[in-house]
């Protein structure tokens, strides 16, 4: 639909709800005319959600029309009233009667009709619809949303004079209780970079929801649907980034199962933006009133299925999560929320191999980037057997996680936000008896982690898919983070602060500026340096431009 016929639509509806208005403040008006025109309010009001429904007007805009209407119809009884009130000389008895009633203009039923079936004939055209139904399009169509979006990206990744220019020392295994699992810590990496993203929920019926997802990146890495560009590398990979149901069988309980998003309250710390998790999760919002609530989610989520079996001793992979908190919403949309959460990993840590055995190989990890403590669970078959044996990299650590969240958002300057945000963590699993005998090192305890973020700006740039960016709409953000080499898996953290991992700290700059609807630029810096290893300062630079629908 154009923005005159929006428009011309949008006139007919605020006609009628102003005729609707009217009878809303006139008790005395004849019992016919009142239901006749609550027909037309009814179909008025239908018609305004439909719009709103087809994407035609949004929210804001509907409950305007609304105000609107009932503001003029307000206006125009006062003006009635007063009208009366001259016409009779200000009698005493007229104005009395005045006090309780509103004589309403006679409208034929004939004019009525003809205003219903002009408005209803005018949106159901312009949306496809006849007699009800849409024109060659079957009803489920009306159950399915797409959203998308494309991004952009020219990265700068450079290193400090102080990191140790030959990188092999930073990733010797054996005697050395970390590996980096890095191949270049001297020279300027510059690349360009795409991520796209194409999803589409569906509505099953009234309480169940299923997603799906597709997005760029490379298969084997969880935390980054970054493609980086090249003619020489053939065609960008695609694949199933979402794969979910998700139940809301009351207004304050979701339950969700399959590969979906984050459903923690968290930051970056523990868990990159983009990582997707397996497995079931359950969350509750009871509300207490209207400025108080709570909110509980516990979750099993598989990292790795392992078939054991006498020459696999292995086991499965696990975490397992509760968080709980509360959240508090005042009059102005200030809010504040605050998490305490668990989680607990199971059979994470790496295994030793007996002499002239394999069988826990894999307990190695699958995935992951720099900084946990780490030892070659392959170490003890190092020349026993005839065959040269390779080296198995295990993580030296349980991991048992206690996770504090808080967030302050301040709406004081609305519709700018001032947003404060602090995360700590701290890994309770780590046995440093355990680690020496794993490494051979009298490894100390590095399990603390924290970050503390403030952005001022407007939040729509992280906000769901169906809110919009607008032009000029901007944000800017700073951070510290510091975090230890075995506070978090490093697999998992964010992968753009010290290029992944752990055993990191730095600071944060970052802005973003709304172009046009839906379509920003964005650009972020990370200065970093290790914390207790070899020296390693990495400063990165992301220039985006974003784009969603």
């Amino acid at each position: 639909m154009t923005h005159r016929q929006t428009q011309s639509v949008a006139k007919k509806l605020i006609a009628a709800s102003i005729t609707c208005g009217l009878l809303i403040n006139a008790p005395t008006a004849l019992a016919d005319e009142r239901e006749s025109l609550e027909q037309l309010k009814a179909t008025t009001t239908n018609l305004i959600e439909l719009l709103v429904q087809e994407g035609v007007l949004n929210k804001d805009k509907a409950d305007a029309i609304v105000k609107k209407a009932t503001q003029d119809a307000a206006r125009q009884v006062k003006q009635a009233k007063a009208k009366e009130l001259v016409e009779t000389g200000g009698d005493k008895e007229n104005i009395a009667q005045d006090e309780k009633s509103v004589r309403v203009q006679y409208v034929p039923e004939h004019v009525k009709k003809e205003m219903r079936e002009e408005i209803k004939k005018d949106v159901m055209a312009k949306l496809n619809y006849k007699a009800g139904e849409r024109l060659g399009l079957p009803s489920w169509v009306d159950r399915i949303a797409f959203n998308g979006d494309m991004r952009l990206r020219a990265q700068s990744d450079s290193f400090g004079k102080d990191s140790n220019g030959n990188f092999t020392p930073l990733n010797i295994l054996n005697n050395v209780d970390r590996n980096l699992n890095i191949l270049n810590s001297s020279e300027e990496r510059r690349r360009f970079r795409v991520r796209a993203r194409l999803g589409v929920d569906v509505k099953v019926n009234e309480w169940l929801t299923s997603g799906l997802r597709f997005t760029t990146g490379l298969l084997n890495t969880p935390v980054t649907p970054n493609q980086t560009g090249g003619l020489a590398q053939g065609k960008y990979e695609f694949g199933l980034d979402r794969a979910f149901l998700k139940a809301n069988p009351i207004n304050w309980m979701m339950l969700e199962g399959g590969r979906f998003a984050n459903p923690m309250m968290s930051t970056d710390l523990l868990w990159d933006p983009d990582l997707a998790f397996d497995g079931i999760a359950a969350t509750f919002t009871p509300k207490f009133n209207d400025r108080w609530s709570s909110f509980t989610t516990v979750g099993a989520f598989p990292i790795e299925e392992i078939q054991s079996s006498e020459v696999n001793k292995a086991d499965d992979k696990w975490i397992y999560a509760l968080q709980t908190g509360i959240k508090w919403q005042a009059a102005n949309k200030s809010s504040a929320r605050l998490g305490l959460a668990y989680y607990d990993y199971q059979n994470v840590e790496g295994k030793q191999n007996p002499v002239g055995q394999r069988i826990f190989d894999a307990t190695s990890p699958v995935w992951r980037q720099k900084g946990n403590n780490t030892f070659n669970i392959n170490k003890k078959n190092a020349g026993s057997l005839v065959q040269p044996q390779p080296v198995i990299i295990g993580l030296a650590s349980k991991f048992e996680q206690i996770n504090v969240t808080g967030e302050l958002d301040l709406m004081t300057f609305n519709p700018v936000h001032v947003t404060l945000t602090a995360d700590y963590v701290k890994n309770i699993g780590f046995d440093k008896d355990e680690v020496f005998k794993r490494t051979g090192n009298l490894n100390k305890e590095e399990t603390d982690g924290y970050q503390a973020l403030i952005s001022v700006g407007h939040n729509t740039f992280n906000a769901p898919a169906d809110v919009q960016v607008k032009r000029h709409d901007w944000r800017v953000m700073m951070g510290y983070k510091y975090i230890e080499a075995d506070a978090v898996l490093d697999g998992f953290t964010d992968s753009n602060f010290h290029l992944g991992g752990t055993d990191a700290k730095g600071w944060l700059l970052s802005g973003e500026y709304g172009l046009d609807k839906n379509a920003w630029l964005s650009a972020r810096y990370f200065s970093t340096d290790t914390i207790s290893g070899l020296p390693l300062s990495i400063d990165v630079l992301l220039l985006d431009f974003m784009a969603k629908f």
